[in-house]
Parts: C-alpha cells; structure tokens; sequence
C-alpha cells in the first residue's frame, strides 16, 4: 500500500455548528479526498460494493432514528457523519461505473428541490404545509410522464410495513384522496374493531386481515393528529422496557423470582416501578 499525506482537518475559525460556507465547502472536500484514498488503498474499501453497503446503510440510519428520538445532539450529529460516508461511498461506486458521481448527485437533488418548491422559486402560491405536500406529489406525477404507472409507485416495497402505510396515505392524500377530518378517521377506527371483534366472535381465518385494516385505519388516524405513529410505538416500547426491568430488579430485591411470582404480585411490582419511573 502505498504511502500518503494525512489529509490534515483544516483549522476552523468558528465554533461548533456555527462554520462558513468555505469551511463546510472545506470539510466536504476533505472527505471526498479521504474516501478516493480509501478506496485506492484500503482492502476493505477496495472489496466495497453497492450491495455490500446496503444493509450496513440501513444499520446507520436505525442508529441515527435512535440518537434522535434519545435527544442526543452529539450522537446525532455522529451518526449523520457515519450516513454521509455512506453516501459519498456510494457517489464514488457511481463515478467508478461510469454512472454518477457526487456532482452529478447533489445537482440532481438540488435540481429536484428548485423544480418542486415552486412557490420558493416560481409564481405557486403556498402558504400551509399541506399545500407545499399536495403541489409536490403533483410535480412528481407530471415529472413521471406518460411513463407512471401509479401515484404509489414510489413506495419501497421493502420498507417496514407501518412506515410503508404512512407513505401510501401520504402519497394519496397529496392527490386529494383522503378523509376530510380526524372525526372521520376515528370512526373508521370504530368501525374496523368492531369488524375485528366479528371475526375473532366467528373464530374466522379472516382475523389477520381485519387486525391489519385497525393498524392501518390507526395510523391514519395518528396521521391527523399529527402524531407518528411509528415514533409512538417506539416511545412506548422503550417505557415499557424500562418499566419491566425497573420491576425486576425489585423483584430480585425483595429476595423474590420473577418466575414464581403470580400476575396479582408482578402487578404491584409493576405499579411500584411505575411510580419510581414518574411514567
């Protein structure tokens, strides 16, 4: 392997999250020449493919989601680190196969934001959030041309299956096709349970079917309360993890096993780890 110059950090005249334009232009510069390095040097780096980064791309941005629903900032801003490696990697993959390269790259996307904020760059009058989402799924459809096939199209199938249902009632309702008010949504809800419960009453193979039509009439409903409902679970995910291990280690305190215990005493330990937790 050859040797090279350490591509030194360039000094900052700022502090941190407060740099110049050239010093951000600076930094990015220092990792494209840091990444050409590894690439040519590195035997890791040189085994690299598309398909070698992908799962490790999708590990990233699971660790990101969780720096910030912790609120950490540093860990935030570590980990968005990490996901722009992976995005210059992947421009570099590009640049090797002749296809794209980090140019071509941040023009397209910077193409596509000035093409879709119209009322940023054009004459389109947009004055609520919900505007801007409905103009955008539009110039989506006309960019596709006589080529689209479906206003969901641009739904990964490969997506989790309640970030998935988020997407499709997002790309819907930018077309117009959506309930008119929270009031609505919630009765569906009740409507969807009490099909629900028919099918468990009748014992039917249809269960999984109607359980699924809750989840999904739920996470529209979570949608007009402007709640996500994907973030929501996990929220309670974490407070009930918290809670049960809260509650075990007062169990095992008290000299007690958590497997001999029965379901009226787990309760009370269970109720006295919520009040220790303010949950």
């Amino acid at each position: 392997m050859p040797n090279r110059d350490v591509i030194e950090r360039p000094a900052l005249s700022t502090a941190k999250g407060k740099h110049t334009r050239e010093e951000k232009l600076a930094a990015f510069g220092r990792l494209l020449d840091i990444m050409d390095d590894l690439r040519q040097g590195c035997p890791w780096d040189m085994k690299q493919t598309f398909e070698s980064l992908r799962h490790l791309t999708i590990e990233e941005t699971y660790e990101l989601g969780e720096a910030i629903l912790e609120g950490d900032l540093e860990e935030v801003g570590k980990e968005v680190g990490d996901l722009m490696l992976h995005m210059v990697f992947y421009s570099l993959l590009g640049s090797e196969a002749g296809a794209f390269d980090a140019a071509d790259v941040l023009h397209g996307i910077s193409d596509k934001l000035v093409t879709r904020h119209p009322h940023i760059y054009g004459d389109v009058v947009a004055a609520t959030e919900e505007q801007v989402k409905s103009n955008w799924e539009k110039i989506k459809l006309k960019e596709k041309g006589e080529g689209r096939r479906s206003v969901l199209e641009g739904v990964p199938s490969g997506l989790p299956s309640m970030v998935k249902a988020q997407r499709i009632q997002e790309k819907v309702r930018g077309v117009g096709f959506d309930w008119d008010n929270a009031g609505q949504v919630w009765d569906k809800v009740q409507e969807e349970l009490s099909e629900l419960q028919h099918e468990v009453d009748q014992g039917s193979d249809r269960m999984a079917d109607e359980f699924g039509d809750v989840m999904f009439s739920l996470i529209n409903y979570a949608r007009f309360l402007n709640v996500n409902p994907d973030e929501a679970l996990e929220r309670t995910n974490r407070r009930f993890k918290a809670r049960f291990e809260e509650m075990e280690r007062g169990i095992a305190a008290a000299g007690l096993d958590l497997g001999d215990l029965p379901l009226e005493d787990m309760d009370k330990h269970w109720e006295a780890a919520k009040e220790k937790l303010g949950q």
